[in-house]
């Protein structure tokens, strides 16, 4: 693929929108966390994600070294913190939230809209990437109104469902 028809494909992904998540680790690596949309459900039995992770991002041998995991989804409330673990804010990411463990020991951020506690049980490279296969292990699920928070067009847009259960733009 050339530098246009990459760019063209970068385009492209930009108007598939995708849920904003933030995915963190802690182990004998250290802590770390990033900004991610490249995660998806497997299967339910037993309960597994994968998460694409660029193999230059210093958090992808973080989460290789800890082989834990946990996917954070976010809600509009979080843009600051997605854009700090985004590497758009300052450096200490982990100050602006509050952050539990589960069953890894991977921080959790405790008012995230869903949080996968997971270890990593297979990883693959694909290109500039790493699929890490992430079997659940807990599971938090916010109290409140469904929301969350979808990336597309390369800006923010918080979503709620409404009283019928369709996702309306959050106000």
């Amino acid at each position: 693929m050339n530098n246009e028809s990459a760019l063209r494909f970068r385009q492209g992904m930009s108007r598939l929108g995708a849920a904003v998540n933030i995915i963190t680790s802690e182990g004998p690596e250290g802590r770390h966390g990033m900004t991610a949309s490249a995660v998806c459900s497997i299967t339910d039995t037993p309960p597994t994600l994968l998460v694409c992770v660029n193999r230059d991002n210093r958090s992808h041998d973080v989460f290789n070294g800890n082989g834990n995991l946990c996917v954070n989804v976010l809600a509009g409330r979080h843009t600051r913190l997605s854009d700090a673990f985004a590497g758009r804010e300052g450096e200490d990411r982990f100050a602006a939230g509050e952050w539990i463990r589960l069953a890894t020991g991977a921080p959790v951020l405790a008012d995230a809209v869903a949080a996968f506690d997971c270890r990593i049980v297979e990883r693959r490279a694909i290109g500039s990437h790493s699929v890490f296969y992430a079997r659940v292990e807990s599971v938090l699920l916010a109290d409140g109104p469904a929301e969350t928070l979808i990336w597309f067009d390369r800006k923010y847009h918080p979503m709620v469902a409404g009283s019928d259960g369709r996702p309306l733009p959050a106000s």
